[in-house]
């Protein structure tokens, strides 16, 4: 069931909420244990790319559009980096709404652009960062003009909705893990996972809560810098914003956790994501890797305690980034298939390692 139904005690839902449903939530968390040695602990992936969107992102976007309809919102608008507007078209197809979406032009990976225009939303595309776009929608929300509701993570039914995610980790591990790896980008989920296992613990479903661990892109990493990025740049399109929204509650999950932000490069994120898929067997978008880009640094500098648990949260799913994970594989010459003629021969030479 999807989680209005699941967590429908400890979520905002009133007998006058319309019943949104894409059967959300409810995603793996995969064990990864090849992975996980490599760096001396116990590691599991939470895998939000089996959403139907493909991303987290349907967690909150439900909560927001069933309480947006609630309130008579007539249209949804957002700005995205991509997943937020799969995400608000696809709700907005199920209940037949209008959808405008404002991306950064040329900066959106095309599996996530196609994702948008297929679920039938207006596109348009901002000469301009991420940061501007979100400007433009929530002056368009704030206008009263055609009675558009803002689903962006500034909409607080957003994060809300996000928290439900830590509440099936516990589920799923019979407790909190001892660290919690995610990447930040408008650094609302960082805050709503926070929230999740804060709620958890008032109620006495685990005995603690973990550290929080936020991984951002050393091109766009302003909660590690201090200061904003005015200019993002990073391969991992997801988090590409320089001026995070949502700062000043990551900012409190990491602080109240005892966690900490740490910045990753391209490089180091492009070799995690072929490490989880090759020794793990899941395919995330860039993005989703960068804690285990993390962790793998972490390790290498001797900050990674041996033996503890740790979760990450794989935020998007990797068919909708092909594309980056085509061109970190160049390089190793992996990037197409060995073509051969129609002999048993020929598939022999290839079976055996022989190309010639």
């Amino acid at each position: 069931m999807g989680v209005l139904r699941r967590y429908k005690e400890l979520l905002p839902v009133t007998p006058s909420t319309p019943d949104v449903n894409l059967e959300e939530g409810s995603t793996p968390l995969i064990p990864l244990p090849r992975v996980g040695a490599g760096l001396g602990i116990r590691l599991y992936g939470k895998f939000e790319g089996c959403n139907p969107s493909g991303s987290f992102k349907d967690r909150g976007m439900v909560l927001a559009v069933a309480k947006a309809l609630e309130e008579g919102k007539r249209a949804l608008i957002c700005a995205s980096t991509g997943n937020t507007s799969a995400s608000a078209a696809a709700y907005a197809a199920s209940v037949g709404v209008p959808c405008f979406v404002l991306l950064p032009a040329g900066k959106v990976a095309m599996g996530k652009l196609t994702q948008a225009l297929m679920y039938g939303a207006t596109v348009i595309a901002v000469r301009g960062n991420f940061d501007r776009a979100l400007e433009l929608a929530r002056a368009a929300a704030e206008s009263g003009t055609m009675g558009l509701a803002m689903v962006n993570s500034v909409n607080p039914y957003r994060l809300i909705g996000q928290r439900t995610g830590a509440w099936e980790v516990c589920e799923a591990l019979g407790r909190a893990p001892d660290w919690h790896a995610i990447p930040v980008g408008n650094a609302g989920n960082i805050s709503a996972y926070w929230a999740g296992y804060q709620e958890y613990h008032r109620l006495g479903k685990i005995e603690k809560a973990p550290r929080m661990m936020g991984f951002q892109a050393a091109g766009a990493a302003p909660l590690v810098t201090g200061k904003p990025c005015p200019n993002p740049e990073t391969v991992a399109t997801a988090i590409r914003i320089g001026n995070p929204v949502s700062a000043h509650l990551a900012r409190a999950a990491v602080q109240e956790s005892g966690g900490e932000f740490n910045a990753v490069t391209d490089e180091e994120i492009l070799n995690a994501q072929r490490l989880l898929a090759s020794e793990g067997g899941v395919f995330a978008e860039p993005a989703s890797c960068a804690p285990l880009a993390g962790l793998v640094k972490l390790r290498e500098q001797g900050k990674l305690p041996e033996g503890i648990t740790v979760t990450m949260v794989l935020t998007g799913n990797g068919l909708k980034d092909p594309d980056t994970a085509l061109s970190g594989l160049e390089k190793s010459g992996r990037a197409k298939p060995i073509e051969i003629g129609d002999t048993e021969e020929e598939l022999k030479r290839v079976l055996e390692g022989r190309r010639g």
